[in-house]
């Protein structure tokens, strides 16, 4: 889904809030502080121009059509103090003022809203902010508001040149003193401090009673920071945290953790055991960043960027086994949490004795979280490749030859079937969404394996 600078290195506003009362992984008030001050919406729609004099000739970025799944899409500038931390939890300085912006997506409706926001760290690998955890089947069809902070430099950076009438005033660097993201953890914070806000600015009127922290790869990396380091010195302003393709806190706290890794992001046997307030899950045959993220978002950066990257991998790239279905399971089941019901666990990818990744005769891998497209395979998908820039974290995917086919389902009926079975397991175990389940169905049903 995200990119990453380094292969398997998985490179929040105001003032400081005291602690709030924790009861079963949830915050149980909001933690008194400082909220930031909250601007907008923000004027201006596609089409426009990014380059237009006029802000209400702009758009914003990376803007997607969401009125079609019955949701409204809104920009808002954040401002205020956020104190200053190094990576290890020292304070550096306080009060620093800054300016960020976050785009809201969320029900138009509030029937339709089920009072839970995913408040994304907006990943900033590839030079600009990605909203890397959109997935628009799932969270519109759940109900979820998403909103995508925008907490690092060089993501405000790109922004700054990309539309300077919208974002020429954004600054999360107190003027040029801070280049290294030591404001991030607080401004992204108080962005979740702006969600909670009574008055409902940021959500268009809608009250969240769940916010959860959501960041993937790098941005899984800067979660990791703040909730083990800053975190203890602030107070909670999270329900709960996903930390998606990246590392994972290893402090036990009182927020429940939920960290789901692709096949591409195991790469060795030893892993935190699951407890009490943390789960891991590894999904078998996956990529960190796959096919679904990357056909997304290619016709929005040819619009934005002028042109979608290209890759020269030396396997044929973007695994299409749908990671992004098992987090939206996994999104459900940290909701719950912060209930009190705990989520599953699950088997871990396996390994050999020399330290490789098993894999069968196939070539697939062995154990972890298999969705029916490992279960019935039409394809060999994997979590690993290799090649110029990013081609490592893009997995591999290789259709399988009709001979193959024929062999590992002789009739379309056994194939559908195959995949049946392998989704029912998927769902009883609460790995996968029972929409999913039927959208896969819908697509075995419609496809030409097994028929002569």
């Amino acid at each position: 889904m995200i990119f990453s600078s380094r292969p398997f290195r998985f490179l929040l506003g105001g003032a400081v809030v005291a602690a709030a009362a924790v009861t079963g992984g949830g915050v149980a008030a909001e933690a008194p502080g400082t909220a930031p001050v909250v601007e907008g919406p923000i004027p201006g729609t596609l089409p426009g121009d990014p380059k237009a004099p006029d802000i209400a000739e702009t758009y914003p970025w990376m803007s997607t059509d969401v009125a079609s799944k019955g949701y409204v899409e809104q920009e808002f500038y954040l401002s205020g103090e956020a104190d200053a931390y190094s990576t290890t939890g020292e304070l550096i300085d306080s009060d620093v003022p800054y300016r960020t912006r976050v785009i809201v997506r969320r029900p138009a409706r509030p029937a339709k809203f089920n009072g839970t926001v995913l408040t994304e760290w907006q990943n900033v690998t590839a030079g600009y902010d990605l909203d890397a955890l959109w997935t628009p089947e799932q969270i519109t069809r759940a109900g979820y508001a998403w909103v995508g902070v925008s907490a690092q430099r060089v993501g405000v950076d790109h922004l700054r040149g990309w539309s300077p009438a919208r974002y020429g005033g954004l600054d999360v660097t107190g003027g040029g003193r801070f280049t290294t993201d030591q404001l991030s953890y607080e401004v992204f914070a108080q962005a979740a401090k702006a969600i909670r806000d009574s008055r409902g600015t940021v959500l268009g009127g809608l009250k969240a009673r769940k916010v959860l922290a959501i960041g993937a790869s790098q941005s899984a990396a800067r979660m990791t920071v703040y909730y083990d380091a800053v975190l203890p010195k602030t107070g909670a302003v999270f329900d709960a945290f996903a930390n998606i393709v990246g590392p994972a806190p290893a402090r036990k706290g009182a927020e429940p953790v939920f960290q789901v890794l692709s096949e591409t992001d195991v790469r060795t046997p030893a892993r935190r055991p699951d407890d009490d307030v943390f789960r891991r899950w590894e999904v078998a045959g996956t990529a960190h960043s796959g096919w679904h993220g990357q056909n997304y978002r290619a016709p929005i950066l040819e619009r934005d960027l002028g042109a979608a990257p290209a890759y020269e991998c030396a396997r044929p790239p973007f695994s299409r086994i749908p990671l992004h279905h098992v987090i939206a399971a996994s999104y459900d089941h940290l909701v719950r949490w912060t209930n009190g019901a705990r989520p599953p666990s699950a088997p871990p990818l396996e390994f050999n004795a020399d330290g490789t990744k098993a894999r069968d005769g196939l070539g697939l891998a062995r154990g972890g979280i298999r969705l029916s497209q490992m279960e019935a395979p039409i394809a060999l998908n994997t979590g690993d490749n290799s090649g110029e820039t990013f081609c490592v974290l893009f997995g591999t995917h290789i259709p399988f030859e009709k001979s193959r086919l024929d062999e590992l389902h002789p009739t379309h009926g056994r194939y559908v079937a195959a995949v049946v079975k392998a989704d029912k397991d998927n769902v009883r175990a609460g790995y996968l969404l029972p929409a999913d389940a039927r959208q896969n169905l819908r697509d075995a049903a419609a496809s030409d394996v097994g028929k002569r």
